[in-house]
């Protein structure tokens, strides 16, 4: 029972946080997520397009690690990324990954984005609403932190898009101001 309140709560942060994603996206147009702050940074859309790529892969990962029964279920995660699930955030500050590329192409509309991101919440929430929790075991490798299990690439995920919002949080006040309150936050 523990097990499935916890998934509970999982689930319910992870669809606050990808929620926030979708319904800021009606701030913007495709020509504003197009705009990089700075040469060497992405646009808000390519952060769009990394949160689903890698949020796609995370899913998958989760779908494998519930298939695979106890697979590498006696493996662990390296002392970082149990320090980010123990604190439940990234740290706060830009982490290099070998994987992202400045030059991510951009989105070609925002009902692209909006159609990957419905996608995924739909989908997590279908896979998480059928499963046995007592056989969920099995884990797959990250490759930057070892070993998650499914539960712990839902959360990973949801750390990862929350993550990736100081991010659109700096966009929005370096291109886009006139949008924001005096707390950073979006104006009616």
């Amino acid at each position: 029972m523990e097990i499935s309140n916890n998934v509970t709560g999982l689930l319910e942060q992870f669809n606050h946080t990808i929620q926030q994603w979708i319904n800021q996206l009606d701030n913007y147009s495709i020509e504003m997520l197009c705009q990089r702050p700075q040469a060497d940074a992405w646009s808000l859309g390519q952060v769009y397009i990394h949160i689903i790529e890698d949020t796609t892969f995370y899913l998958e990962q989760m779908k494998v690690a519930l298939a695979s029964k106890n697979r590498y279920a006696e493996r662990s995660m390296r002392s970082l990324a149990r320090t980010m699930f123990e604190n439940n955030e990234f740290p706060d500050m830009a982490l290099e990954n070998p994987f992202n590329d400045i030059d991510l192409r951009p989105p070609q509309s925002k009902d692209e984005v909006l159609q990957g991101l419905t996608s995924i919440k739909e989908e997590v929430n279908q896979l998480f609403r059928h499963i046995d929790l007592s056989s969920a075991k099995g884990k797959t490798e990250h490759p930057g932190f070892a070993f998650f299990d499914a539960f712990e690439w839902l959360q990973f995920a949801e750390m990862h898009m929350r993550h990736h919002l100081r991010q659109k949080r700096r966009i929005d006040e370096k291109l886009f101001p006139y949008l924001l309150d005096d707390r950073g936050k979006f104006t009616a």
